[in-house]
């Protein structure tokens, strides 16, 4: 018998060994520019920041803490509207300003009695890297920094601000057996 060594997902041929891992996960940590958002940051003479965020990324976020599955954003920069996008999508660990984004999720992880290996964190710079090193598992938009690609256990197939963030939501739910790997609710939950 051969073994099996991809899964048929709507995202195309996923590593079967990274969607059990994935089947273990408690908590996803994300950064959001250039992870949640495209990374473009608008700025009006007002001093007034304007983000873009992506509501297909939001529904899998959103999915995610409805399967009691924590939520985190672990951010170096601080907008009041990224707090205000959290909580639209009930998201209750709002880290924003961290510069050490290692020590926040190991902080994170302790408080909520998760292991590091039953994290996985999502981003598209430099920055992310010390997060990466000590989660569980690791992922980065399509169009991340050249060096995050080649360091992570996952490259979705979308771009950042553009369903990245969903996708591996939609992973994480497939391999937990709630989404079927086309995509659609094993269930009618929502």
């Amino acid at each position: 018998m051969q073994k099996i060594t991809t899964v048929n997902t709507c995202y195309g041929k996923v590593d079967a060994e990274f969607m059990t891992r994935l089947s273990t996960i408690k908590l996803l940590a994300f950064d959001v520019d250039g992870t949640i958002t495209d990374g473009g940051i608008i700025y009006d003479n007002e001093n007034l920041e304007i983000k873009r965020f992506n509501t297909k990324d939001g529904f899998g976020i959103y999915a995610l803490v409805k399967e009691g599955i924590e939520c985190a954003v672990i951010t170096g920069r601080e907008a009041n509207l990224t707090s205000r996008r959290m909580q639209d999508l009930h998201v209750q660990h709002i880290i924003q300003g961290e510069k050490t984004k290692n020590v926040a999720l190991t902080n994170l992880c302790e408080k909520l009695n998760i292991s590091l290996d039953e994290a996985v964190c999502i981003g598209d710079d430099l920055n992310d890297m010390p997060m990466f090193r000590i989660a569980g598992l690791s992922a980065c938009p399509r169009d991340a920094h050249p060096f995050i690609k080649k360091n992570v256990d996952y490259i979705t197939t979308c771009d950042a601000g553009h369903g990245a963030v969903r996708e591996l939501c939609d992973l994480i739910l497939m391999s937990k057996g709630i989404l079927n790997p086309d995509g659609g609710f094993v269930d009618e939950r929502y």
